[in-house]
């Protein structure tokens, strides 16, 4: 892209430009969410050039990100044909080209969902689609409640909680049931833990590993790198065992899925879902249940409301997984020209769907800056959109409402005592710690 070329194109201020595409500007929400809601209302689909970074537009609108999704053949996660020449998930250009040298030229680190394009895509999510679907989760409600009475009783108590509520509540409930569900043992959870901080923190400088020197240019591809590694090590016993002694369990579906051929998958695919599930499988819904949280402190109406009609609880999960929004972008790239916003692109543009502007757009949602529980229709894409859909998303919902239907009753109030931070990252998180003094009955 010359010089020439991005002067004849809608660009983005530089501190707005900024503020969303670096790391730093999402350690403070308020400027990120002004940024976002500039952007929807100036320039919902212009390019961002900041230095070190791929321009990229940022598209803010609800409308425009659910186009794009719904075409994979126009807007490729990972490269279409040319595989592995795109990167989903937004990084610099020094992380893009230490990528590359690990993997002999690919940005395809992980043989997982996110990196991949139909036809390829749709055969490897088949592999575990169904046992994600409602009807089959069913049979997992009674497991998961015993676990969310379990964990209440574990970290809370009857009386004054004076708690940070995401170290020490939030992380642990969702972990538990997705390593339960999975047939990780409970001893192995808390390296699961350490791998899925470092895995999602690589540009929060709080969630550095060690054996990475912090604040270089590629600082978090090598941390990225360094955890996927690590999973694959413990992962791949995991595939073995199953392989060799199936289970009743998530793992072995995984681990035993075949080709076409009648051949096993490569493990490699094993390792993509096993960390997928990992990672995704329980991070964002802990930092769903912590904003949930949250937001019932500052709204103390809705908390009454929804204990005076519990149920209500199914609207007050999707209500606090459009305000949280915890998964911040994926990107995609055009593989031929398209008019979209009534502006030409090229082939080889690249796009920052930016999930949390969209839920907060007002072409869709009416005063999208309160917290409304009984909001219908709540049209959020806190799961994105199109074939890229997140295949757990009923787990989630099945995970925060159980947790919701525990909690709720025995709730006498909740205020934030404390500040609070978010994770510094641009592609995923949430609050970092939540000060609150959580009274139960």
């Amino acid at each position: 892209m010359t010089t020439t070329e991005k002067d004849t194109r809608a660009t983005v201020p530089e501190h707005i430009a900024r503020q969303v595409v670096l790391p730093e500007g999402h350690r403070d929400e308020v400027a990120l969410f002004e940024a976002y809601r500039w952007l929807r209302e100036n320039a919902p689909l212009a390019i961002a050039d900041v230095d070190g970074y791929d321009p990229v537009y940022l598209v803010s609108k609800h409308a425009d990100i659910m186009e794009i999704e719904r075409q994979p053949h126009v807007f490729t996660s990972g490269g279409g044909e040319d595989k592995g020449s795109h990167n989903p998930i937004l990084q610099n250009q020094a992380g893009d080209a230490f990528t590359k040298s690990l993997t002999g030229g690919s940005l395809r680190i992980l043989e997982t969902l996110t990196y991949l394009d139909p036809p390829e895509h749709t055969a490897i999510k088949d592999i575990a689609n169904d046992w994600f679907r409602v009807a089959n989760l069913k049979k997992w409600e009674d497991q998961i409640r015993a676990l969310a009475r379990e964990a209440i009783e574990k970290y809370l108590h009857g009386g004054a909680n004076a708690i940070d509520f995401v170290k020490e509540f939030a992380v642990y409930y969702p972990l538990h049931v997705i390593m339960t569900l999975f047939g990780v043992p409970e001893e192995d959870e808390p390296r699961m833990m350490g791998l899925t901080q470092e895995f999602f923190g690589t540009a929060d400088p709080d969630a550095a590993r060690e054996d990475v020197e912090p604040l270089t240019p590629e600082a978090a591809a090598q941390q990225w790198a360094a955890a996927i590694k690590d999973f694959y090590a413990y992962f791949d016993a995991l595939v073995e065992d199953r392989r060799a002694n199936p289970r009743d369990d998530l793992a072995t579906l995984i681990a035993s899925a075949k080709d076409e051929t009648g051949e096993f998958h490569a493990k490699e695919f094993a390792y993509g879902w096993f960390i997928a599930i990992a990672t995704a499988g329980h991070d964002t819904t802990s930092s769903t249940m912590a904003s949930l949280i949250e937001a019932l402190a500052l709204f103390p109406d809705q908390l009454a409301r929804v204990q005076a009609e519990p149920s209500l609880i199914p609207d007050l999960v999707n209500e606090g997984l459009r305000w949280a929004s915890p998964v911040k972008q994926f990107t995609r790239q055009a593989l031929e020209d398209y008019e979209l916003r009534g502006q030409q692109i090229r082939k080889g543009d690249r796009f920052m769907l930016l999930y949390q502007s969209a839920n907060r757009d007002t072409d869709v949602f009416e005063a999208p800056e309160e917290f409304r529980l009984d909001r219908k229709p709540n049209r959020h894409i806190a799961f994105g959109y199109g074939p890229h859909m997140c295949i757990g998303q009923h787990l989630a919902k099945m995970e925060l409402r159980i947790l919701l239907e525990e909690l709720l009753p025995r709730i006498k109030g909740i205020r934030v005592t404390g500040e609070r931070k978010v994770v510094q990252t641009n592609f995923v998180g949430g609050l970092k710690n939540l000060p609150v003094e959580l009274e139960l009955s």
